[in-house]
Parts: structure tokens; C-alpha cells; sequence
């Protein structure tokens, strides 16, 4: 999902397209897409209410149950990707097998198969509700990527930091939490802000589940009315409104970040 040069940069190479820094043009291709799928979203209701403002006044408590199970996974993943990243650096066999396995297994099965597994396969060990399954699958997907990130992100900071703070008296644990991770949270946010809208787009395949998200609930207006290619219309612009949004936040702050690093 993101590695690092040698200049301490993480480069996306996977996920959505976050704006250029030096694209400043009114017609710049963000700006077209994200204003002409707001311009839609408005006019399509008003133009023909039947059935586009239907589906608008449908949708909108699966936009809440979408954000409610990606904001959950992305707080779970976070906090297991800290752990698998520094088990991945671990100087203990072990940890560093372990997590190294997790890893390798979660990145090779896909989130739908992942899915399907804790709902249905593990439903005859243990009953896991759906919201649930759908937390509990993307976060164990998302933190074996995160941990990567984290991973790197620990690997990009200068060797002298932990061998300075060891000098100073502190041990291999103290100088990790006090000084090497601190720093390698402002390089790992832009990667995990675009992890956070690649598992937003991912949340669709929840629907699966029986969870009211917003493609279920499109799916379910879709089924009452036959307005397929109208109800998805929405769906698809109301993703995209979404996606180019968070995009254009994850743009600002790895602005920010890197005209700090440059002062």
C-alpha cells in the first residue's frame, strides 16, 4: 500500500488519487470531478423528483451506519497496526514471526472472503453480529496494512534518534515511545488518511452482511421500485462525493507536512 525512499517519504501506490500540490487551475481534474458530482446530487433531484429525491431521502441512515463501521475499523486498525509494526521490527524471534505471518496470510485472502469467513464460517463457532463481523474483518485486513505503514514509517526515521536517546540512559522501549513514534506519526498520516478512504470505499462490501449501509440501503430501493440504474446513479455519486472529499483533506495535511519538514 505505501513504501519509503530514501528521503523519508512515503509514496502512495495504492488507493485514490490525492490532489496535487501544485495543481492550482479553477478546471484542475478534482475540482471538475467533485463539484460536477455535487452539481448532480442537486440537480437530479430537482429536475426529476420521481425517483431521485426518492432515493436521496432514502439513503441517508446508511451513510451514518458507513461511517460509523469505518470510523470503528479504522480506531481498531490503527491500534493493531501500531502493534504489528513494531513487532515487525522486533528484535524477538518470535513477535517478529508471528506478526510477519499475520501479515503475509491477512494480505494474501481478500476483505469479501475475510468477510464471509468471521460471519458465516466462524457463525457455527460463535454468534458475531453483523456490524460486528463487518468491524472485525476490515479491521483485522486494514491493521496487517497499517502495520506495514507503521513498519516503514518506524524504518524512515534516522538510526542516530534511538542510538542518541540510548546514550541518554533511556532503554530500547522508553526511546521508542517517547521519541521514535512520535516522529513517525507525522510521516505515516498522509498513507493512513488514504487508508481511511480506501476501507470507505471498502465498507460497500459489508452490505453483504445484512448491514443497512449505503449501497444495502440503494439495493433495498432498488428492489422495491426497479429503479436500478437511477438508485446506483446516486450510490456512485455519493461515493465519489465522499472519496474526492477526504482526498482533498489527505492532500492538505500532507501539505502541511511537508512544508513543516522543509522549515
Amino acid at each position: 500500500m505505501a513504501s519509503i525512499n530514501q528521503k523519508n517519504k512515503i509514496e502512495m501506490t495504492d488507493g485514490v488519487l490525492i490532489p496535487d500540490r501544485s495543481e492550482k487551475s479553477i478546471f484542475s481534474a478534482w475540482r471538475i470531478s467533485f463539484f460536477g458530482a455535487i452539481f448532480l446530487l442537486i440537480a437530479l433531484p430537482i429536475f426529476a423528483p420521481k425517483p431521485y429525491f426518492d432515493i436521496v431521502k432514502f439513503i441517508p441512515d446508511g451513510i451514518i451506519t458507513t461511517f460509523e463501521v469505518t470510523v470503528l475499523a479504522i480506531s481498531l486498525s490503527l491500534v493493531l497496526g501500531v502493534m504489528v509494526g513494531l513487532g515487525r521490527i522486533s528484535r524477538i524471534t518470535i513477535i517478529n514471526r508471528l506478526t510477519t505471518i499475520y501479515v503475509e496470510v491477512i494480505r494474501g485472502i481478500p476483505l469479501l472472503v475475510q468477510l464471509f469467513y468471521i460471519y458465516y464460517a466462524m457463525g457455527k463457532i460463535i454468534n458475531v453480529p453483523p456490524i460486528a463481523s463487518a468491524v472485525i474483518a476490515m479491521t483485522v485486513c486494514y491493521g496487517a496494512y497499517i502495520g506495514e505503514i507503521f513498519r516503514a514509517g518506524i524504518q524512515a526515521i534516522p538510526k542516530g534518534q534511538m542510538e542518541a536517546a540510548l546514550s541518554l540512559g533511556l532503554t530500547r522501549g522508553q526511546a521508542m515511545w517517547k521519541i521514535i513514534l512520535p516522529q513517525t506519526i507525522k510521516v505515516v498520516l498522509p498513507p493512513i488518511g488514504n487508508e481511511f478512504i480506501s476501507m470507505l470505499k471498502d465498507s460497500s462490501l459489508v452490505s453483504i452482511l445484512a448491514v443497512s449501509d449505503l449501497l444495502r440501503r440503494g439495493r433495498e430501493f432498488a428492489s422495491q421500485t426497479f429503479y436500478y440504474f437511477e438508485t446506483f446513479t446516486i450510490i456512485a455519486l455519493v461515493y465519489l462525493i465522499l472519496t474526492l472529499f477526504f482526498s482533498r483533506i489527505v492532500g492538505v495535511m500532507e501539505e502541511r507536512i511537508h512544508n513543516r519538514g522543509r522549515k
